[in-house]
């Protein structure tokens, strides 16, 4: 894979993984195709994976959940809790029902494999720059998934929050994105983003999907208020 481009940010470095040869070669094409974004490496199932993404560096790892040898998601535990790249996972989601564990074993969102050329580009981009994606779809099972529990006790492990922190929390798990919790609490975005970065740090928390499910193990949130 060639990629990258002559622009003064270094190229996105992507790994795609899928055990359906043309998938992951279609996808591979279209991001390698981005001046920002290079395809360093593909793999057939969850070990090579991991060993592509160790060996490249990689930024950004494109995942299926269903591969041989070691799924998705068992890919995805080791290669966030071991590096620093980012796990966008793919689904075909009307036959998968692992959406919570991924979330769970850090992946930073999901996209459908019927994504369309400029929403896989811009995923990628998304993901790589620290932040959360997560279809609309993959959402709402999200919240179906802790709409079907008890309602549990704001955690003690919250204590560390301060309460504009905790308020930024319960925001980030309605949903809301950085300019719109601002407005909500009135302050600028720049402290919103203090907030968060503050609220990961002290949770030891990757992103934002897993502030959002750690809202709602909590009781911090909880679904349909």
């Amino acid at each position: 894979m060639t990629g990258g481009g002559s622009d003064a940010r270094p190229s996105i470095r992507v790994v795609v993984a899928d055990d359906q040869e043309l998938v992951r070669g279609g996808f591979a094409m279209i991001l390698d195709a981005q001046p920002d974004i290079d395809v360093v490496a593909e793999a057939g199932d969850g070990v090579q994976a991991i060993a592509a993404v160790r060996e490249h560096a990689a930024d950004v790892l494109l995942l299926d959940i269903r591969m041989p040898r070691m799924d998705g998601i068992e890919a995805a535990k080791i290669v966030c809790a071991e590096t620093g790249c980012r796990v966008l996972m793919l689904t075909t989601f009307d036959h998968d029902d692992y959406v919570y564990d991924a979330l769970r074993a850090g992946a930073s969102g999901f996209l459908l494999k019927d994504v369309r050329r400029d929403d896989l580009v811009n995923a990628v981009r998304v993901v790589a720059e620290g932040e959360s994606l997560l279809a609309p779809t993959v959402t709402r099972r999200l919240i179906s998934e802790f709409t079907s529990r008890p309602a549990a006790r704001p955690g003690a492990a919250l204590d560390v929050l301060t309460t504009r922190e905790r308020e930024t929390l319960q925001l980030i798990a309605r949903g809301l994105s950085n300019a719109e919790i601002a407005q909500a609490m009135v302050v600028s975005e720049h402290t919103v983003k203090t907030h968060v970065s503050n609220l990961l740090a002290k949770l030891g928390l990757r992103d934002r999907v897993q502030a959002v499910i750690t809202a709602y193990e909590s009781g911090l949130a909880v679904p349909g208020a």
